[in-house]
Order: structure tokens, then C-alpha cells, then sequence
């Protein structure tokens, strides 16, 4: 190569070497910036994880670790079904659903005609049983008045033969004549003995008893009680108040004993079963605090309650087809264990509740000196609306047993096993009423 080109070829690549040159110190002048500015973001950064790491650590040690919180919680109840105790057919239903019912309030009434000729003949058949005892009775005073009878005989024989004894040595009365005397003193005598046989046995029948109290009449009397429940229980009364649900109950419908016809809520006493994961268990206890949110009111709506009790076994013990861990395919799956929660019941008034609606539940865990176990008291459900139909029934007795009762001497002196009661217009009003 010649010396011009060797020249040239310098002399071209100068121009770019300068200018490279020139170039580094602004690119580095423009990348220290960068540099600073991302280190400040890494440092801020750092800060805030300590700062958030603080916070979470306060906030756990003061707050989140005394609370338990799940939302696997709904609202339970008590689903009171209306069912027949009676065969009949309906021929009329006096709620649907979503109406309100007050415990004792007719619901459901079946055809009662077949018990209302029952029932007049069990009540006939009482009253002629007492008619019939109350005869027992009065033949006590009849016997009493025979024995005397046959004593007094019995005086004026013995009085005849001890006069014909006395002349009987004088020949004024024969022989044959004491004879008779003698045999008409036996005769009466026997006739006496006959009638106090007789007294004692009618008297064995009413001895230390009175006319409502005889067995006959008690039997009699058992049979007019079964035959007014049987009529009674052609109305089906509300066992308690609360709203209709899942009613099934159609006019002209034959049922039977045991049919479920609708159900019943009473949404006042509605309560909450929180599904805590068996890992959250360990520091429950019954008593502690809860706070609850419902999904129907939002947030901004609170419900206060407490832990009354856990359940004695969780969701897959108690499930229709249940685990069955010990086939070989066993896969853990955390456990759930319902919590009860009692709500308070004014917070409950201002903003019912029905049942199933979803709830988020919080716990306070911070005293957990209680126990895990619930103490040795039960809850008790009941209601009296069907306490009326055996108090109508004894009235109704005592009625037919003072109609039917015969004045009579020893009966003054009968007492009576209870008041009597009359029935005026508002026997219309109840639930069974007289069937005559």
C-alpha cells in the first residue's frame, strides 16, 4: 500500500475518533442522575416495607391476633312444622306464605264431621253411665230402708213367739202354733240377713267414691276426652308465632298424621352458625365477644352477639355421605366447626334477619378463660296452644256429669272433683267446640 492511501485512510477515521471522544463525558454526566434518583426509589421503598412491617407488627400484636374472622357464616333457625295429629281432608287454610301467624291462630282446618258424631256418641254414653251410678247411689238409701224394714219384722216376730211362749203352758196357743211363731223368726231373721247382704253389696259399689269419681264414669268419661281431642284436632293451630314457609297444603287435600303441611319461622329468635377452620379454634371460647355484618345491610350496619356454644362435630362428620378416610385414597382437607352466635335481640328488631343470609363474623379472643364446652343447661322449646284442648275437654265433662247427676240425699253430700263450666256464646270462638 502506498504512503497517499496510508494517509488518507488516517486522515478518514480521525474525524469519528474525536467525536467519540467528545461523547462520553455527556453520557456520563446524564447517567449519574439515574443512578442517584433509582437508589433514592430503592431506599423509599425500603422504608416503606419497614414501615408497613411495623404497622402489620403493631397491628397484629394489638389487634389481629385476639380476632378471628370468617365469612363461611350464615343466619339459622327454627323450622316449626305444622302437621296433622288427625286423618281428615282440608276444607280450609288460613295463611300462605310470607304472611305472619300468632301462636294459637287457626291454620289449617280439616272436615270434622265423622268426629263430631263420635264425640256426641261418647258423650251420650256419659251421660247415662252417670245416670246409672247415680241410680248405685240412690239405692243405697233404698237398701238402708229394706234392712229396717226386715228388722222391724224380724222385732214383731221374735215378739209374737216370745208372747205364745209365755201362755203356752196355760194350753191357750198350741204347740203348733209356737211352731209357726218360731219358724217366722227364722224366716225373718233370714230375710234381715238378706237384706243387709244386699246393701253391703250395692254399697261396695260406692263406697269411698262420689258420682264424678265412680270408674264407670272415668271410663266413660276417658272415652268423651278422646273423642273431643280427635274433634279438637281437626283445627290445626299455629304452635308459634312466626312467618309462613314452604307451604304444601292445598284446600281439599286427604291427610294424614305426620304430613308436613308448611312450616313456621319464628325469625325473632334467629342466631348465626359461623364455620371456623379448625386451625382458628384454638383460642374460642364460649362467652367471648362477636362482631357481625350482614350482606342484606352492608357494613355500616353491625350486629353485636356472643359465642354460646360449638357444635360437638364438624360439617363432613355429620354429612350425608361422609368421609371415609381410611380407603387408601385419603387426601386432608381442613376441617370447619360451626359456632354459634347469639344475637342481641334489640339490635335483631331494628334489623330482622331471615334465615340463611350470608354473614361475616368476628371474634374477639382476647379473654378465652371460658370454657369450650357448654355448661349443663339445655335450651327448652315449647308451646301450650294444645294445653286448651284437654282443660275444654274436662269442662265439657263436668258439664254432662252435673246435667246428668239425680239429686239425691247422699249425693248432697258429693263433692265434686272440680268446678263446673259453663259455656256461654264465645265457645264459638275456640277451637273445639261442643259437638251436640
Amino acid at each position: 500500500m502506498s504512503e497517499v492511501e496510508t494517509t488518507d485512510r488516517e486522515t478518514t477515521q480521525t474525524p469519528g475518533a474525536k467525536q467519540d471522544s467528545a461523547t462520553k463525558p455527556a453520557a456520563a454526566a446524564s447517567g449519574e442522575p439515574n443512578t442517584r434518583k433509582r437508589k433514592l426509589m430503592l431506599a423509599l421503598l425500603g422504608v416503606a416495607v419497614v414501615v408497613s412491617s411495623a404497622a402489620y407488627g403493631a397491628y397484629y400484636m394489638t389487634y389481629a391476633r385476639y380476632h378471628e374472622s370468617t365469612d363461611d357464616a350464615y343466619v339459622s333457625g327454627n323450622l316449626v312444622q305444622l302437621t296433622p295429629q288427625v286423618t281428615g281432608t282440608v276444607i280450609a287454610v288460613n295463611a300462605d306464605d310470607t304472611q305472619i301467624v300468632k301462636a294459637g291462630d287457626p291454620v289449617v282446618t280439616l272436615d270434622n264431621a265423622d268426629a263430631k258424631i263420635a264425640l256426641g256418641n261418647a258423650e251420650a254414653t256419659l251421660g247415662q253411665t252417670v245416670r246409672q251410678v247415680s241410680g248405685l247411689y240412690v239405692n243405697n238409701d233404698f237398701y238402708a230402708a229394706n234392712v229396717a224394714q226386715k228388722q222391724s219384722d224380724l222385732a214383731r216376730a221374735q215378739d209374737d213367739l216370745r208372747r205364745r211362749q209365755a201362755v203356752a203352758s196355760t194350753g191357750a196357743v198350741s204347740m203348733e202354733d209356737i211352731a209357726h211363731a218360731r219358724d217366722a223368726v227364722t224366716a225373718a231373721q233370714a230375710a234381715l240377713d238378706a237384706a243387709r247382704q244386699q246393701a253391703e253389696a250395692n254399697r261396695a259399689l260406692t263406697d269411698r267414691t262420689t258420682v264424678a269419681e265412680h270408674p264407670n264414669v272415668q271410663a266413660a268419661a276417658s272415652k268423651v276426652r278422646d273423642a273431643y281431642l280427635a274433634y279438637a284436632r281437626n283445627t290445626l293451630p299455629a304452635p308459634v308465632t312466626g312467618y309462613v314457609a314452604k307451604r304444601s297444603v292445598q284446600v281439599g287435600q286427604r291427610v294424614s298424621p305426620g304430613t308436613p303441611l308448611m312450616a313456621v319461622v319464628p325469625l325473632d329468635g334467629v342466631w348465626v352458625d359461623a364455620n371456623y377452620k379448625e386451625s382458628q379454634l384454638r383460642n374460642m371460647r364460649i362467652g367471648q365477644p362477636v362482631t357481625l355484618t350482614a350482606d342484606v345491610y352492608g357494613s355500616k350496619v353491625e350486629y353485636h352477639g356472643r359465642v354460646v356454644g360449638f357444635s360437638a362435630g364438624t360439617g363432613s362428620a355429620f354429612a350425608t355421605l361422609p368421609a371415609q378416610n381410611a380407603t387408601g385414597n385419603w387426601i386432608k382437607v381442613v376441617q370447619r366447626l360451626p359456632a354459634r352466635i347469639q344475637l342481641d335481640q334489640k339490635e335483631l328488631e331494628a334489623h330482622p334477619l331471615r334465615i340463611g343470609l350470608s354473614m361475616d363474623v368476628d371474634v374477639d379472643t382476647r379473654d378465652n378463660t371460658g370454657p369450650q364446652l357448654g355448661a349443663a343447661m339445655n335450651t327448652t322449646y315449647r308451646t301450650d296452644v294444645f294445653a286448651q284442648y284437654g282443660a275444654q275437654a274436662d269442662a265439657e265433662i263436668d258439664r254432662i256429669i252435673a246435667q246428668n247427676m239425680v239429686p239425691t240425699r247422699a249425693a248432697s253430700h258429693d263433692t265434686a272433683r272440680a268446678p263446673l263450666a259453663k259455656r256461654d256464646a264465645s265457645d264459638k270462638a275456640v277451637t273445639a267446640p261442643h259437638a251436640g
